[in-house]
């Protein structure tokens, strides 16, 4: 399961403005349900569960938003780069600025799993992190996230 599997560049949106979590979490929510067609309010009130469990912020400026959702056909995602960082009470205290929102059937068990782990182990390649900071285009941005890090590993 490749990241290009997960989310299309309509889905990123690379210069979003975001006052807080909520607010952050509500606009991934807006267009989730736009690409989706899931009504906003039953994302952002799945997501809002999650975070209730403890902040899906993993540090180093990343958040993985995640849920489950009845009517969500596929695992789908979509990825913020944020103008400003905000509070995301994340496990080491910073601010974020890049998040990947990811929902998946209520029945994706392991491959819910896969994708979460596909998804960290991207956003834990400081290169590739470094360029999506630096840049405000989403056809860029999807490119970075479909690279496996592996590959410039060598």
């Amino acid at each position: 399961m490749d990241v290009s599997d997960l989310i299309d560049v309509a889905a990123i949106m690379p210069a979003l403005k975001a006052n807080s979590k909520k607010q952050l979490l509500q606009l991934l929510s807006e267009r989730a349900a736009a690409l989706s067609g899931i009504p906003e309010r039953e994302v952002f009130d799945t997501i809002l569960q999650r975070e209730r469990l403890g902040s899906t912020g993993v540090g180093n400026g990343i958040a993985i938003p995640h849920g489950k959702l009845a009517g969500v056909k596929r695992i789908t995602g979509v990825f913020a780069r944020l103008e400003s960082p905000v509070d995301f009470e994340a496990l080491d205290d910073q601010p974020v600025d890049l998040v990947f929102l990811l929902l998946a059937p209520e029945g994706a068990g392991a491959d819910h799993l896969k994708a979460l782990s596909r998804i960290a182990r991207v956003l834990r390649d400081a290169d590739t992190v470094a360029k999506i900071r630096g840049t405000r285009d989403a056809a860029a941005i999807h490119t970075l996230l479909s690279q496996t890090p592996a590959s410039h590993a060598a």
